[in-house]
């Protein structure tokens, strides 16, 4: 169920978009515009623009654009329901509950049980940690020198040597042995009846990544298997889907995440200022754990442990991290073992300059591969080259594979054409690739042609947005049908609407789409650059110019479409007359 447009617009109107954004950026007013560095990607000169007249954001430099609404999914990571439900909070509006059928109502409530169980048992091994039962554990943390700030931030607890103490104080908070189990705090059997899953162990809260704990992580005191326990699956836990430190690491602003092995990785590499670091649950890194990556980044380094298992587990991740598009490097952490040694030896600058030199993922397979093969002997450097042509074949864009090419033939010593042969020989064999196929006169130009006419339609609307008295200029030439795209089309008859009824708000258009991709999109139709004249007969011609192109562009769309549609027919031909009207009419501008 959704809310309905009216108080999602007014949620969003008593939301002023420069005062909610700079709680999280520092700007400056330029302008009618505020501008300040964007926190979504890394740079050094301000392209991120506020503007309090349309209400929206956008970035120059790397496209990010809406509305309120869609900073809070952006910078959050909020779906578009959670944003409202923040905003609503920030202006004190109460929002109606919504209607949930019988199961999907009796699901959220056990999952809502299911969190306020863990959110207890948090609170609980945090107090055990400062008991002095808990003296072990907290010795312990001292002894990975850990500062005080950082236990605090992390939530770390103990869970006491007995093994029934957890659940006599959750069951004293009123809740059922079954809903222990269910919480994956408790276990149950005939002999020992209903027990704690967690003893003698310092806790790790796993968060979720609004700061919920959904899980737990603990290690053991002594010598007791296993050295790490986690909690088993439940509602609200998916090992898969979940990263330990995310809640954190999520607003970094980093333009890369560091992927470690371990939570105590994570929470040294935190305390040591690199807070882009985050770690899989106790389970190899999944490809669902990827996809949830790369809402935050492009690009995850991976810090895992150097020795052989760690080198497995990094040759995995790299091939997951492939798969799911984004860029994995390897940071090279020898002579020690894990980032927490590292640093504790070397100290943060030296694993900052590591950070920076870190090995592309490839080009760290290929060097790990070659530890299979003696170069000496001819035919081993023969099989060594075929691998690396047989991997080199995975890359399906040509220029990227090229690129691998290049860079593995000069590092290796083997020649260009003879390993560019030896892969498309490869490829062809085993049915991976087809001969590469130079573009056929005329596909690039089309695809150019089609940005080209998408390119116009957003100049107009832009047009239309900065300057909406011209809409009475231009209504009786153009409608929302001129706009070939759909997604433009769409917001072009929002628009027309709107201006028609002087009731015209860019930001509640952006409110019209839940998906971010989408609000990102149309934020950039209202944001695209305006070649904006000194002269007003210049900007005048500028804007008849590109009004008759897209004009122009529609009716070669619709005409190439028609068929033996006589309503299309009749359409395309009236407006050959309304364009031909239009030629002939000047359209002014404001001074």
């Amino acid at each position: 169920m959704y809310y309905p447009d009216e108080l999602i617009e007014e949620v969003r109107s008593k939301n002023d978009i420069v005062e909610v954004i700079s709680g999280y950026v520092r700007m400056q007013k330029k302008g009618s515009a505020y501008f300040g560095l964007c926190p979504f990607h890394s740079e050094k000169s301000p392209s991120f623009s506020v503007s309090g007249a349309k209400q929206m954001y956008y970035c120059f430099g790397c496209g990010a654009g809406g509305n309120v609404f869609t900073f809070l999914m952006n910078y959050e990571n909020f779906t578009f329901r959670e944003s409202i439900q923040e905003l609503a909070n920030r202006a004190g509006i109460d929002l109606p509950e919504l209607e949930y059928s019988e199961s999907a109502k009796k699901e959220a409530d056990k999952k809502g049980i299911l969190l306020e169980i863990n959110k207890e048992a948090a609170k609980y091994f945090y107090y055990q940690l400062r008991q002095p039962q808990g003296k072990i554990g907290y010795e312990y943390l001292l002894k990975r020198e850990l500062s005080q700030e950082t236990i605090h931030k992390f939530g770390l607890g103990f869970a006491n040597k007995t093994s029934n103490d957890l659940v006599a104080y959750l069951k004293s908070k009123g809740y059922k042995d079954q809903q222990l189990v269910e919480a994956g705090l408790a276990g149950a059997d005939e002999k020992y009846g209903l027990h704690d899953k967690f003893w003698n162990r310092v806790i790790f809260p796993i968060m979720d990544i609004n700061h919920r704990a959904i899980g737990f992580g603990g290690r053991v005191m002594g010598d007791g298997n296993p050295k790490y326990l986690n909690s088993p699956e439940t509602l609200v836990f998916d090992k898969s889907r979940n990263l330990y430190g995310l809640n954190f690491a999520r607003t970094s602003r980093k333009n890369h995440m560091i992927l470690c092995e371990g939570y105590m990785d994570v929470i040294s590499l935190h305390q040591a200022g690199f807070t882009q670091a985050v770690a899989s649950l106790g389970t190899a890194f999944t490809m669902g754990q990827a996809t949830l990556l790369k809402r935050y980044t492009e690009t995850v380094l991976l810090a895992y442990d150097s020795d052989e298992a760690g080198t497995k587990a990094a040759l995995r991740a790299l091939n997951i991290l492939r798969e799911t598009g984004l860029m994995g490097k390897v940071i090279d952490l020898k002579p020690y073992k894990d980032p927490d040694e590292l640093i504790k030896n070397l100290g943060a600058e030296e694993f900052s300059q590591r950070l920076d030199k870190a090995e592309n993922g490839f080009l760290f397979e290929i060097r790990v591969l070659q530890r299979d093969f003696n170069l000496k002997d001819p035919e081993e450097k023969t099989r060594f080259h075929r691998e690396i042509a047989k991997r080199l074949c995975q890359f399906s864009e040509e220029v990227e594979r090229d690129n691998y090419l290049e860079a593995v033939a000069a590092s290796y010593h083997i020649g260009y054409e003879n390993l560019r042969k030896l892969m498309q020989s490869y490829a062809l064999k085993n049915g991976m690739a087809k001969p590469i196929e130079r573009p056929k006169s005329g596909i690039q130009s089309k695809n150019t042609q089609e940005e080209s006419i998408r390119k116009n339609q957003r100049l107009l609307i832009t047009w239309l947005v900065e300057e909406p008295y011209l809409y009475t200029s231009v209504k009786d030439f153009l409608s929302p049908e001129d706009f070939t795209d759909e997604l433009y089309r769409e917001v072009a008859e929002k628009l027309f609407e709107e201006l028609k009824s002087e009731k015209f708000s860019p930001a509640g258009l952006v409110s019209m789409f839940e998906e971010e991709e989408k609000q990102r999109e149309v934020a950039r139709l209202f944001n695209t650059k305006l070649n904006m004249l000194t002269t007003k007969p210049e900007r005048e011609k500028a804007f008849h110019d590109i009004l008759i192109k897209v004009k122009e562009q529609s009716l070669e769309y619709y005409s190439g479409r028609l068929g033996s549609d006589v309503t299309a027919i009749n359409r395309v031909i009236s407006g050959k007359v309304a364009l031909e009207n239009l030629k002939k009419t000047h359209i002014s501008l404001k001074e």
